[in-house]
């Protein structure tokens, strides 16, 4: 593991920007190392050669969720469409003369996926795409690993890590309480799952 500062990451983009084609650059790592906050610095300071496609933007519907019995686990890996991630990826990598590919996000507010909220135009050289289960190696995950031509493992410390996402479950309106259960449970069996496959990424980094 590296410690490195958000400068050199940058510069590492930039170096895959200026190739040929378009790349993709993935961010993977537990829920709440930073994931977003890192992606979305490293888009900002690529000066509009980037843009930022979340893999949250698949959660499924909470309605889904609901119908299939999933609701209370929410995050996990079967909680998403992944297949529709994956098929997403290959349209980036080749947007097939389209001017532009949209992308869903992902709503904290709504805890709600948004259809068509990423605008990715045809001459954006590189995609920053950040999320959990980049790594995976089963499953409908499988193939995310090879339409990625970088992943980066973002690791944090485990009791900071755990602080943010309580205190961004309190801020999005669950109780305090209700936030440490969903944290210590169901976030963390994610994080574990996660943190096994931290061996696939092309660099492992902590922010300095």
């Amino acid at each position: 593991m590296e410690t490195i500062d958000l400068a050199a990451l940058a510069d590492r983009a930039r170096g895959l920007a200026a190739g040929s084609g378009r790349r993709i650059l993935g961010i993977a790592g537990p829920p709440g190392a930073g994931k977003s906050t890192l992606a979305a610095r490293i888009v900002e300071r690529l000066d509009g050669r980037a843009v930022l496609v979340p893999m949250d933007g698949f959660h499924l519907a909470g309605a889904e969720l609901e119908r299939l019995g999933r609701a209370g686990r929410k995050g996990a890996p079967d909680t998403f469409d992944a297949a529709g991630y994956a098929a997403l990826l290959r349209r980036l990598r080749d947007p097939g003369g389209q001017d532009a590919v949209y992308a869903p996000a992902f709503d904290r507010a709504l805890e709600e996926p948004v259809a068509g909220s990423v605008r990715v135009p045809a001459d954006i050289p590189l995609v920053v795409t950040e999320g959990n289960y980049l790594l995976l190696d089963e499953g409908p995950w499988a193939p995310v690993r090879g339409l990625l031509d970088e992943v980066w493992f973002l690791d944090a410390d485990p009791g900071l890590r755990v602080r943010r996402l309580v205190d961004r479950h309190v801020r999005f309106g669950k109780p305090r309480p209700h936030a440490e259960r969903w944290v210590t449970g169901s976030d963390e069996r994610n994080a574990r799952l996660v943190e096994q496959h931290r061996d696939r990424a092309d660099l492992v980094v902590r922010l300095r």
